[in-house]
């Protein structure tokens, strides 16, 4: 029979005052064994259960438990996912982890195609490892969404693609899911002359067809790092490729948004700034189902600081003290910030930071801090663009910047008192970049204070001010808060 050991019992739970302990292990609910997390959710839920644990010295445990629906027993397991974790079974031409450099922490180099996972964390999976009992249970505990990597509806293709040869028939598992009511967000990850184009335009049209289900798709361009010797041979997409495919990407919007009520397939930032076009409006978004893929991520960005920006000059105006100094601040208007303290001697500079980021995002943020100089020319902000000399050029995300690179490059540079670093350059969780250098690695070699922030707009603009501001945000934090 599979076991579960468990890690902890919560305070005032239900299994501490049934005197269950760390260590015991966990053998059935309701005379059914438990595979994983989903048996144990679905089957904690009712309102009586009858749960056998084995204390450490081998006595069973029979407990009948009386309690509210969907109240959970307090416990903890020592792997949250109660099972192994399942590793992909493909070798994708386009896949990230196989562009790595050796010498990193082991855990990098694993790849993760657990539907579970998808559910849980919002991982994109291939479907390929799936089985008909996994998508049958997915169907049976309604665990959705779902999210999958589509890549393209093209069967042949696909099976290229992923370099394996079940891959196309594993999209018919797509129409289980669908004919069920799973609700489901798709990936396509864009590899130039491959699924582009034509076969680009059968994906989408194919896709569509599972609205209002499949709820929405995303296209990202392929990440491709200096660490491809060996690996078939991509080529980075140019700025013509880019406008071409917001183009296609905007035409099928057009169609398919007076039927449905949705812009469904989306284009991520990555597309735009490469085009050098303006960034959709929000409305464009459906409400962001696609932030962790990089699409909106900006616009929202820039959306919640200019509110949050607002809401501060609101906070500063209701203080004659305060009035007084955004007029006088106003004076400066067009010129740049340090020559406007220095010409109209406003006041000495209150604060020095330094914000890091990567290509991505730069120019934004750059206009962004300038924004806040118009009110505050007292305070002195730096934006530095990190090149990613770890993986290569070509990688222009902040997520992947490394420690090591954030070193050599600032080294140089006269540092302000602190230096704001995106939360999501960081394990999740932990105070560590990819490459394991810490955040007081930086703080030691830099010689400057660190402070990690969220990605959002009211969370920069109070670490920008060096000071939280309780009138802010109360929206954006309790609309980032839903998503996580």
């Amino acid at each position: 029979m599979t076991c579960h050991t468990i890690k902890n019992v919560l305070p005032g739970s239900i299994a501490e005052e049934m005197e269950i302990e760390a260590g015991d292990k966990l053998l059935a609910i309701n005379n059914t064994e438990i595979e994983d997390v989903f048996d144990y959710q679905f089957l904690v839920n009712d309102e009586y259960i009858e749960v056998i644990i084995e204390k450490a010295d081998g006595e069973q445990w029979e407990l009948e438990i009386e309690k509210d629906f969907d109240e959970d027993l307090g416990i903890e397991f020592e792997n949250g996912l109660m099972d192994d974790y399942r590793s992909c079974c493909n070798r994708c031409i386009f896949c990230f982890i196989d562009q790595m450099p050796k010498g990193m922490r082991d855990t990098l180099y694993f790849k993760d195609d657990d539907s579970r996972l998808s559910f849980l964390q919002g991982n994109y999976v291939t479907l390929t490892n799936m089985k008909d009992k996994d998508i049958e249970r997915i169907i049976r505990y309604n665990l959705s969404p779902i999210n999958i990597s589509f890549q393209t509806t093209n069967p042949e293709l696909r099976c290229r693609m992923l370099n394996n040869k079940k891959a196309g028939e594993a999209l018919k598992k797509v129409d289980r899911l669908y004919e069920a009511g799973i609700e489901m967000n798709g990936q396509i990850v864009l590899c130039k002359g491959i699924n582009d184009g034509a076969e680009l335009e059968r994906s989408i049209k194919d896709l569509s067809k599972y609205l209002p289900n499949l709820t929405s798709v995303s296209v990202v361009p392929v990440g491709l790092t200096k660490y491809r010797e060996g690996l078939e041979p991509l080529e980075p997409f140019t700025r013509e490729d880019a406008r071409h495919l917001i183009d296609t990407v905007e035409s099928w919007q057009k169609k398919l948004y007076p039927e449905h009520g949705t812009h469904f397939i989306h284009a991520s930032d990555e597309w735009y700034i490469l085009a050098g076009r303006e960034l959709p409006e929000e409305e464009s978004y459906d409400g962001y189902p696609q932030l962790e893929n990089g699409v909106g991520m900006i616009r929202l960005l820039v959306d919640e600081f200019t509110q949050a920006l607002d809401e501060y000059k609101e906070y500063l105006s209701k203080d004659p003290k305060a009035r007084k100094q955004i007029e006088e601040a106003q004076k400066g208007l067009g010129l740049d910030y340090r020559q406007s303290v220095e010409a109209m001697c406003l006041m000495p500079c209150s604060r020095n930071v330094g914000i890091v980021t990567a290509h991505l995002a730069y120019p934004y943020l750059k206009k962004l801090a300038k924004q806040l100089n118009q009110l505050r020319p007292d305070i002195m902000i730096d934006v530095y663009d990190i090149e990613n000399e770890f993986f290569g050029p070509n990688i222009t995300v902040s997520g992947l910047i490394t420690g090591q690179d954030i070193i050599k490059q600032l080294k140089p540079c006269q540092l302000g008192e602190e230096l704001l670093i995106p939360a999501n350059m960081l394990r999740s969780g932990e105070t560590v970049f990819l490459d394991d250098v810490s955040i007081a690695d930086i703080e030691n070699d830099l010689q400057v204070k660190v402070r990690v922030v969220e990605l959002c707009g009211a969370d920069l603009l109070e670490a920008l001010l060096g000071e939280e501001i309780p009138e802010l945000h109360a929206e954006s934090k309790e609309f980032r808060a839903y998503e996580q």
